[in-house]
């Protein structure tokens, strides 16, 4: 089966290929010729996530779907949230994201309890034949005090999943989508395929 993935992240798709598995094929917007941005104005992620697929059923007219994550600090008042791939600024800028989230930490009350405690949350969105189906991730656990590891993306170096005692960057790209908020989600999305 194939799918379009509203994404131009090469590593989102590398992911979702490798937890999807050999059955969907998973095609780019870009290698179907658009080149434009796609709209994520929506003010949370379940809103991004269906403008996003919305956006490339109605340009495709084919299966495809799209996916939000936010990471949220509940000391940060739930921050970044829906603005956690532009959290310094709108140039997308992963280290700068994370300088600016370990930076507002330091200014959080100390005497507060659980400051670090943070939760990523992904939603995908599924168009097939018309109809909109929608998969829920959550993976709570902590913000480290500084970067640690070379792998994954994003907030991945200073992320420590519940129950572990390494960032998701320190981690195997097969530990990390086992049991990684988007890989809960996108085995909900090839369980729903399956079926199909």
């Amino acid at each position: 089966m194939e799918l379009i993935f509203a994404t131009a992240n090469p590593d989102k798709l590398r992911e979702a290929s490798e937890i999807l598995g050999k059955g969907i094929t998973l095609i780019m917007p870009k290698k179907l010729g658009y080149k434009g941005d796609i709209p994520e104005t929506g003010a949370t992620i379940e809103a991004n996530s269906k403008m996003k697929c919305q956006f490339i059923w109605n340009k495709f007219n084919k299966s495809c779907f799209a996916d939000d994550t936010a990471l949220e600090v509940a000391s940060l008042g739930g921050a970044p949230g829906v603005y956690s791939a532009r959290y310094a600024g709108e140039q997308h800028d992963s280290k700068a994201n994370i300088a600016k989230l370990l930076a507002e930490l330091e200014k959080v009350d100390k005497r507060k309890k659980n400051i670090r405690a943070a939760r990523f949350r992904t939603v995908i969105t599924l168009i097939h034949k018309g109809t909109l189906y929608t998969f829920n991730g959550v993976m709570n656990g902590t913000i480290a005090e500084k970067e640690s590891g070379e792998g994954g993306f994003g907030y991945d170096s200073v992320f420590i999943p519940e129950g572990c005692s390494c960032t998701f960057a320190e981690m195997s790209e097969n530990q990390k989508n086992a049991i990684s908020h988007r890989g809960i989600a996108m085995r909900k999305l090839a369980h729903f395929l399956s079926q199909l």
